[in-house]
């Protein structure tokens, strides 16, 4: 039971997290979406004009998974799902 409070915690965390990132992805016409949490690794969706950017690695590597990691050390990486 505590490591499933404890997965709760980081998913309320990375939530946060991402809301702080959102105003700058929707200043580009994008936005991004929490997927799912496992095994360290967080799943986004990157939509709007994010979705087909051909900066969308770098925003994935360079922006959420920096700042993620930084807020939530756990973390070990940063996927984008496709739809």
């Amino acid at each position: 039971m505590a490591m499933e409070n404890k997965k709760t915690d980081i998913i309320d965390q990375i939530k946060e997290t991402l809301d702080t990132l959102r105003p700058y992805l929707n200043m580009e016409g994008g936005d991004v979406e929490f997927v799912d949490y496992k095994d360290k690794i967080v799943y986004v969706r990157l939509t709007g004009a994010c979705q087909a950017c051909m900066f969308s690695d770098d925003t994935i590597k360079n922006g959420l998974y920096e700042t993620l990691k930084t807020e939530i050390p756990e973390i070990e990486g940063v996927i984008n799902v496709t739809v």
